[in-house]
């Protein structure tokens, strides 16, 4: 078994698109055209995973991120990470994260990432703290804003708790 990580390139989008459509995932080749585009402008990485040769999964590095927190301190985020299904558990998604936080440590101490909080997330959550992952102390965060004590909300992909890593001493 061999694992192979590298950058996104033109050929990827509609590679990905129909690998994820194949398992019943609406991943549009947009999407990726524009994670293409955004990588050849310096502001993400998309590293592509290939396992044997086929493609495997993906994870993109933001080195600004949206979220405000990460932002003001200036710390990239681990973001859209993404195992096709009859690849996890055969150390894709490690081998992607491992290779997310070396480029991370090039510019930076400091790793962040976002994780969903209901239990399609699960496994992303017991990765994330296995993997030194803590929360950032700010709560959930919902489109652009944190959500306070007693608010209602629909709990959706868009509710996110923020964690990071020291990944070394600055």
């Amino acid at each position: 078994m061999n694992i192979h990580i590298r950058t996104l390139n033109e050929d990827d989008p509609a590679l990905i698109s129909r690998a994820f459509q194949e398992q019943g995932w609406d991943k549009p080749v947009e999407q990726y055209l524009h994670y293409l585009a955004e990588q050849e402008e310096g502001k993400r990485v998309t590293l592509i995973a290939e396992l044997d040769g086929a493609f495997a999964g993906y994870v993109n590095i933001l080195w600004s991120s949206s979220y405000p927190s990460f932002k003001e301190q200036g710390i990239p985020e681990i973001n859209d990470f993404n195992v096709l299904i009859q690849y996890q558990r055969q150390g894709v998604g490690s081998r992607l994260m491992d290779r997310a936080e070396e480029l991370i440590q090039e510019r930076t101490g400091t790793a962040g990432i976002g994780v969903g909080v209901f239990t399609d997330y699960g496994k992303a959550q017991i990765l994330y703290a296995r993997r030194g992952y803590i929360p950032d102390g700010k709560g959930i965060h919902k489109h652009d804003r944190y959500l306070m004590p007693g608010e209602e909300t629909i709990i959706d992909d868009d509710v996110v708790l923020y964690l990071t890593k020291k990944l070394r001493t600055v």
